[in-house]
């Protein structure tokens, strides 16, 4: 991975590793303890430790270590890192089973651009749709709807809204950064909350072997590391216009009001520690607003 990191030359790029990982604390939490409570375990009786979920499950590093991680990049890009935490305006974040089009960059600014005159319930920009699977609806239109989680990019003022409901997102019954969002921080910011997009996606998601897909005991997930993506003449070349009109997915503005989250994030450890990540930078001084 260093070495593929090296050979970029497109750009400045600085790698990062988060330091409270299962991979670096393997024996021990966030990892795998051996004194850990198990599946539906009962503390008493095994004589482990742990606190369920609102369904009555232990905690698995597995995936409580996904919202962990992007809780602390989000924290460490906006405030902990010398070359970003005074940045005011938009960053982008993709993943590294994300693939950008060629006219990614010049749709981003399209689209940061118009939004305040275009969608003033817009706190995002997102290059992709939030149904993965969808390539774009190819009208002669913007879309407004929820943010997604592929190529989206928001700025400090938004930044600073969603760190303000720190405890909101730590104790939030749910092992899903983006559900989390969706269901429990947009929502109490008192209004609606959209990202703006063109009607084509500029970002693709391509991995095929995920959280969700065989991941279980018996069927294991095998990508085979082929990538089939079509870039087409219209995706060489920012293709936003300006004069377009926006079409509103109000029905995918959230979840359900009740919504109480798919579980997998009771343990009181995973909420103290993502409570720390949201405090690590906090206390330095900085130039930029709040």
């Amino acid at each position: 991975m260093n070495r593929i990191v090296e050979g970029i030359r497109f750009c400045q790029v600085k790698q990062i590793f988060a330091p409270y990982s299962p991979h670096v604390f393997n024996s021990s939490f966030p990892g795998v303890s051996p004194t850990d409570c198990k599946g539906k375990d009962d503390p008493v009786k095994q004589k482990c430790k742990g606190n369920t979920d609102q369904y009555g499950n232990h905690r698995s590093p597995k995936i409580v270590s996904l919202k962990h991680h992007w809780w602390w990049m989000m924290n460490t890009v906006w405030d902990g890192l010398q070359e970003t935490h005074h940045i005011l305006g938009h960053i982008l974040f993709i993943e590294e089973d994300h693939y950008i089009f060629p006219n990614a960059y010049r749709n981003l600014q399209a689209l940061v651009a118009l939004k305040p005159k275009k969608c003033p319930n817009c706190y995002a920009a997102n290059l992709a749709p939030s149904d993965v699977k969808s390539m774009g609806e190819a009208w002669e239109s913007l879309i407004a709807e929820r943010i997604g989680n592929v190529g989206y990019a928001f700025n400090r003022t938004v930044w600073n809204r969603i760190h303000r409901k720190a405890r909101e997102f730590c104790f939030f019954d749910d092992y899903n950064w983006d559900i989390t969002m969706w269901a429990e921080v947009y929502p109490s910011f008192g209004g609606p909350v959209y990202t703006l997009r063109g009607p084509r996606t500029s970002a693709v998601h391509f991995g095929k072997c995920g959280l969700h897909q065989g991941q279980g005991e018996s069927v294991s997930c095998i990508d085979n590391g082929v990538v089939k993506i079509r870039v087409e003449e219209a995706d060489k070349a920012g293709n936003i216009n300006s004069k377009w009109g926006v079409h509103v997915y109000e029905h995918q503005a959230g979840y359900q009001a009740g919504f109480k989250g798919w579980g997998g994030w009771g343990d009181t450890r995973d909420r103290e520690l993502c409570l720390e990540f949201a405090n690590m930078y906090r206390f330095r001084d900085r130039t930029s607003p709040s």
